[in-house]
């Protein structure tokens, strides 16, 4: 039964959240600070999610080939590859190391 309470008060949590957010007045939405947080907060939460998939699994620390291929997908990034191929890229270094080794 814990599960259920747990889901149950998450649910009412995220709901809650929701409405805050419906709730808080324009003016402090047009503010310069505000707009600025806004447009780079998606930014960040990508990256971090991001390195917690390449680098983590569980509670430990791993190097493997899906390092490599975010270095390479780094590397097409800085040479303005398109946003497919950047992605094309990384998955094809990432196979071609995990058939490798």
């Amino acid at each position: 039964m814990n599960v259920w309470i747990a889901i149950g008060v998450t649910a009412v949590g995220c709901y809650a959240v929701k409405l805050a957010g419906l709730l808080v007045p324009g003016s402090v939405l047009e503010r310069p600070l505000v707009r600025r947080l806004a447009a780079l907060l998606p930014v960040a939460l990508l990256a971090a999610l991001t390195a917690q998939q390449t680098f983590g699994d569980g509670r430990e620390l791993v190097l493997d080939a899906r390092v490599l291929g975010v270095g390479a997908a780094g590397v097409a990034l800085a040479l303005r590859a398109p946003f497919l191929v950047v992605v094309g890229v990384a998955v094809a270094v990432t196979a071609g190391v995990r058939a490798l080794l």
